[in-house]
């Protein structure tokens, strides 16, 4: 007799004498399900010690099969089950499903004495209906017998039938407990053998330096504990063409978005995320997905990052969160994978991202580029991944050939790092708190495509001017042109230094050129006060002829207008004035 076939006849003995010599409470199972009265029979898959977990792995075998089902067991463990079905069925069912590796190898058959409540799906809920696209996990089709104990020559033989990679982890494990210092050789010499006796003290059992077989499932199940508390598996996307380990217990699969297959967290591990990225291309293709990662609020700017020709890495790290990126460029696909895993929990980070990176596997086949497709687009969104965005966006005035940026004091106080037009630090080369003015000098030289000439003489009361900024702090990705006119040469309070003028504008527009026909910079805008409310239609800005000071202590010769009584064309003046705006943005 095959060895399917026997398991398959084991099982059905196994369920008979369940029922011809158990008393057991169905009512409960039955009513949750409303199915035939004659289903009364159940397919246990997994038992698990944590309730979250056990919804996890209910939601992850919904997508790919029937009728399942969680249940608490009680005593703190919790059920995954498939049923009821009438007791033939079920036989055949665990069979097949077993044969075809879609539950563990260890299911069996029981009619839910021990059920007490069940928990998924919640009462009143509909049963989900499976996803033929979505990414199923690969069920260890052989559980782990209970091992003998053993003699120190039993101990020896079974340590030569260590794998080398079961060497390694070994000693993994070792210097994971603080007993072993030197290098991962798999060679069990004096080191190894002096950090096994070092552990085996610890745990109160024969200093013999050679672990049993009991032991040594002691120190990896220690050793592992970091996976096991997050739900570990195997985990196959076949949409993505990708196959890796996963922390299961704290993320479940979201949705595909090309290039990205989205897993979102269970709650178990607040701020875990994990993202496959899976699309068919070439190097630029690579490059261009390198530039873009850099621009999400997955990841953090600090942190190393390196490409090489086919492949790079990104790392970023926050206050909140550590993001760690990996793609390879390899027979034309681009695939690789994004962890985002909570600050503080770093050596549970590393194993998981050790463990996912050494079962990372690639499958025939990339994403669908017109995956997600249907689902809501939004400007703040690339492929369902926010992008990050500074605290802060306001406008600037460049006033050098070399990049330097007039704005708002406001703009840049209290930042952690400072921007021109998103990609280009900078830093603060001078400030006056009393115009609320502020100097930026990008840290690499930049060539904008116009510089501030700046008017010598006043402007002309009810003479038309514009104002152009960011007025919806840089998501429309150019500045935007306001018209108005100068209604006073002076400020509300008699200041000399400020113009007032008749517009309305936004807050992003703050720090922009205030120019006038021609094309002059008469002065910049102001952000609205906070300690009192203006009439919408009014807006301040500081003299052009006020900033003199502040330009030359940050070392800027400002160009002057001179004498010019030839106004622009739109398009001409338009070009003039969103050429000389600067996005600055200030980021935490």
């Amino acid at each position: 007799m095959s060895e399917k076939p026997a398991r398959g006849l084991f099982r059905a003995l196994a369920f008979i004498a369940l029922f011809l010599f158990s008393t057991v409470s169905v009512s409960n199972a039955q009513s949750s399900s409303g199915t035939d009265p004659d289903a009364t029979a159940w397919i246990q898959i997994e038992s698990l010690p944590s309730q979250a977990l056990a919804l996890a792995r209910a939601e992850s075998y919904a997508r790919t099969l029937d009728r399942v089902n969680a249940f608490d067991l009680g005593n703190g463990w919790f059920g995954v089950m498939l049923g009821p079905y009438p007791p033939d069925q079920a036989v055949t069912l665990i069979n097949q499903l077993v044969s075809e590796g879609r539950v563990p190898g260890d299911s069996y058959l029981t009619a839910a004495g021990s059920i007490r409540e069940r928990i998924y799906p919640a009462p009143g809920a509909a049963p989900a209906q499976p996803d033929p696209t979505a990414p199923v996990a690969e069920a260890d089709p052989t559980p782990t017998p209970e091992p003998p104990q053993e003699t120190r020559s039993e101990a020896l033989r079974g340590e030569r039938l260590l794998t080398q990679e079961e060497r390694f982890d070994l000693q993994r494990a070792l210097r994971a407990e603080g007993v072993y210092a030197a290098g991962i050789d798999g060679a069990f010499g004096r080191g190894t053998r002096s950090a096994m006796r070092a552990w085996q003290q610890s745990r109160g059992y024969e200093d013999t330096g050679i672990l049993t077989t009991r032991q040594r499932d002691e120190l990896m199940r220690a050793y592992n504990a970091p996976l096991t508390s997050v739900g570990m598996d195997r985990l196959v996307d076949r949409a993505a063409g990708i196959a890796l380990s996963m922390p299961r217990g704290a993320v479940s699969f979201s949705h595909h978005e090309a290039p990205f297959s989205h897993y979102d967290g269970t709650g178990e591990v607040p701020g875990a995320r994990v993202v496959l990225i899976s699309q068919k291309g070439d190097r630029s293709s690579l490059y261009g997905l390198y530039d873009i990662l850099q621009t999400l609020e997955a990841v953090p700017q600090d942190g190393p990052r390196e490409r090489e020709r086919d492949s790079f890495t990104i790392e970023g790290r926050n206050g909140q969160i550590v993001s760690h990126t990996e793609v390879t460029l390899h027979d034309g696909e681009v695939k690789g994978f994004m962890l985002i895993w909570p600050t503080g929990d770093e050596a549970r980070r590393a194993r998981i991202l050790a463990d996912m990176q050494g079962s990372f596997e690639r499958l025939p086949g990339t994403l669908d580029p017109a995956a997600g497709a249907e689902r809501t687009q939004k400007v703040n969104l690339v492929s369902g991944l926010e992008i990050r965005r500074p605290r802060l966006s306001r406008s600037g005035i460049y006033v050098d050939d070399r990049g330097a940026v007039v704005t708002t004091a406001e703009a840049v106080q209290s930042c952690g790092h400072i921007t021109i037009d998103e990609r280009f630090s900078a830093s603060v080369a001078a400030m006056d708190d009393t115009l609320g003015l502020a100097v930026l000098r990008p840290d690499e030289a930049l060539a904008p495509m116009a510089i501030a000439r700046f008017a010598d003489t006043p402007p002309r009361l009810r003479a038309d001017i514009a104002v152009s900024g960011y007025s919806f702090e840089g998501l429309l990705g150019a500045p935007s042109m306001t018209f108005g006119t100068v209604a006073d040469a002076q400020g509300p309070d008699g200041s000399a230094d400020v113009l007032r003028l008749s517009m309305t504008t936004r807050d992003g527009d703050a720090g922009g050129p205030v120019i006038d026909d021609t094309g002059t910079v008469i002065g910049a805008l102001m952000p609205k006060p906070e300690n009192r409310r203006l009439p919408e239609n009014v807006t301040l800005a500081i003299r052009g002829t006020a900033m003199g000071g502040l330009l030359e202590q940050a070392g800027v010769t400002p160009q002057r207008a001179g004498f010019t009584s030839e106004p622009l064309s739109a398009d001409a003046l338009a070009r003039q004035a969103t050429g000389m705006t600067a996005l600055v943005g200030c980021w935490d």
